[in-house]
């Protein structure tokens, strides 16, 4: 039977709403979907996940080996109920990125990524060369579909839903090999970049750690998410976790603001899907202008002080 299974992201606390963007995507295979909640403890979770709408039944499973979010664990629990499944979908997130290829080598098949559009249950599109080219993809439908949504390219479902909730026991045993040491972010308490609404960045013309305080003052005087360009990262302004790109995260906010940013390929091709892009450059000939709805040649150390005196 043609049935998808989502597997949710969270964070032990709440659902990341690229769950829900996965079930807009599965919505559009025509297939009925459920959704599988991976974790310790996970009850406020899949209460979360049993109001996605569209959503059939979510599957908690719910073990301490499992609070971590370890891919060698996690996959063993999805390739374990993949039998009554067509399709697996994931987000393109990190989480995402470890854990679906892991699924799709255990289950001997090929992984779809970044899926952009559906045409229908087994044509797809997907960006490529940095999104500079669309490519149609035709899966075979003999064998099941392991893929990524693209989470950038979706809008996310309603939450009006009421899906059934069932307990499922863990499968496996903890893996012997891998164990979670930690996690480090350097976001502090401000919004998850890949989710945040509106997302402030800089790049390489901040020139220093200590000036890419600038960056964070402003995110958190708008309530948003702090990015930056591969560059500014490279030079270790900030922490790896906030690069915006091809290769780091493809973000789509209702707001972009880049300081200092020239617009490399890479770097448009996270933003690309963002609803505002605003553009602060010495430059007049960078190319993030070509891509932004506003753009300002100005040099950010004068623009930001202002900003910051108007928001005050």
């Amino acid at each position: 039977m043609s049935r998808t299974l989502i597997i949710a992201e969270h964070d032990g606390n709440n659902l990341n709403p690229s769950t829900s963007k996965c079930a807009a995507c599965a919505t559009a295979l025509g297939l009925e979907f459920d959704i599988v909640v991976i974790g310790a403890p996970v009850g406020d979770i899949t209460a979360q996940a049993a109001a996605i709408e569209g959503a059939a039944t979510v599957y908690a499973i719910n073990a301490e080996h499992l609070a971590s979010p370890l891919a060698v664990n996690h996959a063993a629990e999805v390739v374990a109920m993949a039998d009554g499944y067509s399709h697996i979908l994931g987000p393109s997130t990190t989480y995402g990125r470890d854990l679906m290829p892991r699924i799709a080598a255990l289950l001997g098949v090929n992984q779809l990524s970044d899926i952009s559009a559906v045409e229908d249950a087994y044509h797809f599109k997907r960006p490529i060369y940095a999104g500079n080219a669309i490519v149609d993809v035709h899966a075979p439908e003999n064998v099941t579909l392991v893929a990524t949504v693209r989470v950038a390219s979706w809008k996310a479902v309603g939450d009006s839903g009421s899906a059934t909730v069932e307990n499922r026991s863990a499968s496996a045993d903890a893996s012997a090999h891998t164990r979670y040491v930690k996690l480090e972010s350097g976001g502090g308490e401000r919004p998850d970049l890949q989710t945040a609404a509106r997302v402030v960045s800089g790049g390489r013309a901040l020139a220093s750690k200590e000036n890419f305080e600038l960056i964070y003052e402003l995110a958190d005087l708008i309530g948003g998410g702090a990015g930056a360009s591969r560059a500014a990262v490279d030079a270790g302004y900030c922490p790896n976790d906030m690069q915006v790109g091809q290769t780091g995260k493809i973000i789509a906010p209702d707001l972009y603001i880049a300081f200092g940013i020239s617009g490399a390929i890479q770097h448009i091709t996270g933003i690309k899907d963002a609803g505002t892009i605003v553009a602060v450059n010495k430059d007049a000939d960078a190319p993030i202008f070509e891509v932004a709805d506003i753009g300002l040649a100005a040099d950010l150390f004068t623009v930001i002080p202002e900003l910051k005196q108007l928001l005050g």
